[in-house]
């Protein structure tokens, strides 16, 4: 009896070893073409939707598209969100050259709604346009351009995302 249980159990403790035979997998290569625009435009405060279509955008492989050719030095691609839109503008190289942006009525950053609140205190938001442009040569750009209201008065300013009025 006590050799039939060492003799299961050592099989049990074989049998996994050799049924394990090693596969070769496919190579897998991992770029990051455009983590420069992500960089740039990075920020932790904008809304899940913004951050979001701007990673989809850089996850993009236009190089990889039915409609890319060798032949054309920029493809434009435009991602919509209920919110707003991204185009943007990619090299052959599937890397991305050119952003414009533009979602409305988001949820502002709590340093935009302090700077506003501060220096318009009987002002209401009444509608928010959030702007990102983006260049590989000069970097983003990122504004809010705000509509307030005070009874009859309406204003229209345009703030960065730090909270500096323009």
């Amino acid at each position: 009896m006590k050799k039939i249980v060492l003799i299961a159990l050592l099989i049990g403790f074989i049998a996994p070893m050799i049924a394990q035979e090693p596969e070769p997998l496919d190579e897998i290569i991992v770029t990051s073409v455009n983590y420069r625009y992500l960089s740039a435009v990075e920020n932790s405060k904008a809304p899940i939707p913004v951050w979001s279509v701007e990673k989809e955008a850089a996850m993009f492989d236009v190089t990889d598209s039915d409609v890319f050719l060798d032949d054309f030095n920029t493809y434009h691609v435009t991602f919509r969100i209920p919110d707003g839109v991204l185009v943007a503008a990619y090299d052959q190289d599937g890397e991305i050259i050119k952003t414009i942006e533009r979602y409305k009525n988001i949820q502002m950053p709590d340093e935009v709604k302090l700077a506003i609140k501060d220096k318009y205190p009987n002002y209401e938001v009444v509608k928010d346009i959030f702007k990102v442009t983006y260049s590989l040569k000069k970097g983003a750009n990122k504004e809010y351009r705000v509509k307030l209201k005070n009874g009859d008065k309406i204003i229209r300013v345009t703030i960065d995302d730090a909270g500096n009025f323009m």
